[in-house]
């Protein structure tokens, strides 16, 4: 064998074995959620028994674009049961499009009928969503605790009610309720999203808070205490990420968060996948942006190692992204290579790193299935190797966000479209070019990648290597699916939409 050779599967183990790290840190998680289950918050009672009166909160909407969901959030906020002389909603519209008007007419509705709301409009965007809030802040300064949902998020009537007792613990910054999905049973594509959004929302926040780590704010759904976001230095838009900034800052200062996940806030998941893709790579982009801006920080400050080696785990997960890419080219080679050397027993040294990686991710999300609905949850483990073959699927677009967030490239912030399921099935606009996501070159990338393991499927099968023919069929179909998806998606979803709304 040449030194080139030894060279590349040197270079081919270390990958796996990077893989196998974050994949050994689901294990951690899925431990720590058992092992922490049974040990909630403390209850601290009705709005009454905590405070002489009810503390003053300021409900704040950023929206942008969202002519289908804005009003529906408007209604469903207005309909949260809460004191209204110590409340204040607030429409943070950026919008450029008629959702301002829309918008605006929803607003001068419900406060003609005496609820405290108002609309406000900025025309630049400085700072997205960020300097939304931001700006939010600076224009009501006398509220303590902070409500934010997203255009998409229905919360529940007693959502406030259910929050606001756990701040009487004045150390406590942020309260964080878990996401539920208004539209999971859609598509395969929707619930591939609510199991791998159900991971992070069930095992990972609960493990973490309970176990005493470092969590985030997910940008909605949330409360914040006012002087929590001052003391961590306010919004800043240096990241695309401005929920998990804000989340490491604060509690750098030594704030400590709450994560209650019996308390539920269901949302709508994305009907596109290029809309779900642009998502995904703001959300990797940005977590590494912040691990570049906070890990520094984090890792000189006296918090514990746990915490450091959590946090680093955290924020820095998104580079597995970037070992997929690699792994996803070095492994055909690598079996051709040892095959061609007279070495295929060889080719068994890469199960144990396989499953190391990919077993981990199963036992992770089929533990969030169970948990989160007892009831279902073994009907919807059926769903687990689409969740894989997406998560595979994803590789480029991650990776590309990931290697533009350590280049220092800027981007702006790109907002998910949503579309209000109801409307899929009579509003042909639902998927005009102006609400889908991009799409860009990715999906040929996609395509090639899955040609190129059809090659390696036919390989294996040539050689006898049937071990390896699950893995390859894998990688088959997660870069296959997410590519026709990419490129057909949109189109499809027009056509039917036009069939239904020519039949009603």
């Amino acid at each position: 064998m040449s030194n080139l050779e030894i060279i590349f599967l040197s270079a081919y183990f270390f990958t796996l074995l990077v893989l196998c790290f974050y994949g050994s840190h689901r294990y951690k998680m899925a431990y720590l959620y058992k092992r922490y289950r049974e040990s909630p918050p403390r209850e601290p009672g009705s709005i009454e028994d905590v405070f002489e009166r009810a503390p003053r909160v300021l409900i704040q909407l950023p929206v942008y674009n969202e002519r289908y969901v804005v009003e529906r959030l408007i209604a469903r906020v207005c309909e949260l049961k809460y004191p209204h002389e110590r409340m204040m909603i607030q429409v943070l519209d950026d919008s450029t499009d008629d959702s301002t008007m829309i918008a605006e007419r929803a607003v001068d509705h419900w406060a003609s009928l005496g609820y405290p709301i108002e609309y406000r409009h900025r025309a630049d965007r400085v700072g997205f969503k960020a300097g939304a809030l931001e700006a939010g802040l600076r224009a009501q300064p006398d509220y303590e605790f902070i409500a934010i949902f997203d255009a998409d998020f229905l919360p529940e009537v007693d959502f406030l009610e259910r929050l606001i007792p756990h701040f009487s613990d004045s150390g406590i910054g942020m309260v964080q309720a878990r996401w539920e999905h208004l539209n999971r049973e859609d598509s395969l594509l929707t619930q591939s999203q609510a199991i791998l959004l159900d991971g992070h929302f069930m095992i990972e926040h609960t493990a973490r808070n309970r176990a005493g780590y470092f969590f985030n704010f997910n940008g909605t759904a949330g409360m914040w205490r006012r002087t929590c976001i001052e003391e961590a230095g306010g919004w800043q838009h240096d990241t695309i990420t401005e929920d998990l900034d804000l989340s490491y800052r604060a509690q750098l200062e030594g704030w400590r968060f709450l994560y209650l996940n019996d308390v539920k806030a269901p949302a709508e998941l994305p009907v596109e996948i290029n809309a779900f893709k642009n998502q995904q790579h703001r959300w990797a982009k940005g977590s590494i942006q912040v691990a570049l801006k906070i890990l520094p920080r984090l890792l000189r400050s006296p918090v514990s190692y746990g915490i450091k080696y959590e946090a680093f785990c955290h924020l820095t997960g998104n580079i597995a992204y970037l070992m997929m890419v690699l792994l996803s080219l070095m492994h055909p080679f690598a079996i051709q290579l040892r095959v061609d050397h007279g070495w295929r027993q060889a080719v068994l040294i890469d199960l144990p790193f396989f499953l190391g990686a990919t077993i981990s991710v199963v036992i992770f999300f089929a533990l969030s299935q169970l948990e989160v609905s007892p009831e279902r949850g073994r009907q919807r483990l059926r769903y687990l190797p689409a969740v894989l073959g997406i998560g595979i699927g994803l590789t480029i677009n991650n990776a590309k966000a990931t290697i533009e967030a350590l280049m220092g490239q800027r981007s702006p912030f790109v907002r998910t479209p949503k579309w209000a399921s109801s409307y899929m099935a009579s509003d042909r606009s639902v998927i005009q070019s102006s609400y889908r996501g991009t799409r860009g070159i990715l999906p040929i990338l996609e395509l090639c990648l899955a040609l190129y393991y059809a090659n390696t499927i036919a390989y294996c099968i040539s050689e006898e290597l049937w071990f390896a023919l699950p893995f390859m069929f894998l990688f088959f179909w997660g870069f296959f699916y997410t590519a026709c998806l990419s490129l057909f998606q949109a189109s499809w979803l027009e056509r039917r939409a036009l069939r239904l709304h020519r039949g009603t």
